[in-house]
Parts: structure tokens; sequence; C-alpha cells
């Protein structure tokens, strides 16, 4: 597996959202403003692209988000890698904080890989999302 770093939304990301979010999971309002100053990264299984995610700073605190990975992929630590490759760039760059806004299906995975649940449930296109925070050590 190779991830590769891109400055704008790459077509690849752009499919496995479409693919992952909007077919699978029914969000119709996928694209949003922080895509264009995001940072993204994309897995690829040789010439496939398998996964994604994207990060940005705000007040800050750097942001991951829109992680993705195509469903005949997943459940082989894929997402926890991506996670961790896009941990280490923040921390590289000296980030010190990474919050996630994370669909309540998904919080357990990301409490394994050391977020904490802070705040109230709140609704992303009628879907529970709660808000999940790591200190980088």
């Amino acid at each position: 597996m190779e991830f590769k770093i891109y400055d704008t939304l790459p077509q690849e990301a752009r499919e496995i959202r479409l693919r992952v979010f909007v077919r699978e999971q029914g969000f119709q309002e996928e694209f949003d403003t922080a895509d264009k100053f995001s940072t993204h990264i994309v897995a690829y299984d040789g010439d496939i692209p398998i996964a994604t995610c994207r990060y940005y700073t705000q007040d800050s605190r750097f942001l991951i988000g829109r992680i993705a990975v195509i469903k005949q992929y997943r459940g082989k630590g894929i997402g926890a890698n991506m996670l961790a490759f896009a941990m280490e760039k923040i921390r590289k760059v000296g980030g010190k904080e990474i919050r996630i806004h994370a669909q309540r299906r998904a919080e357990d995975f990301y409490k394994k890989q050391g977020f904490e649940t802070f705040g109230e449930v709140d609704f992303d296109e009628g879907c529970e999302h709660v808000w999940m925070k790591r200190v980088l050590g």
C-alpha cells in the first residue's frame, strides 16, 4: 500500500467519497469549501485507489475528515493506517491536537486510535455524529 498526498482534491479521492458517502451511505452534501484548503491523502493498492481522507487547520487545531475505504478493502487495517499516516504528517508540521467529527457508528474505531469523545451528539444530514479529539504527544 502506498499513500500519496495532494494539495487539491484529486479525482481518485472524489470517486472514493462518492462511492462510500453518497452511493453507500446516502449523503448528498459530500463536497464542501474545506476541500479547497485541505491536504488530501489517497491510499493505493498498486494502481488502484482504495481509501482517502483529508486534513486542515482550524482555530490552531487540525481536523481530519472524510476518511473512506472502499468496501472490499475494509477490515484490513487500512483506515487505521491512513489515520496514523495523517497524524504523523500533522505531528511533523507541529500539530498538537486533532479533532474529528465522526459518524457515531465509527466512534469505537476512533477510540481504538486514541481519540476521546467530547460534546453533544449532533446530526449531519440526519446521521448522528460526535466530536472526538486526540492530543499528540
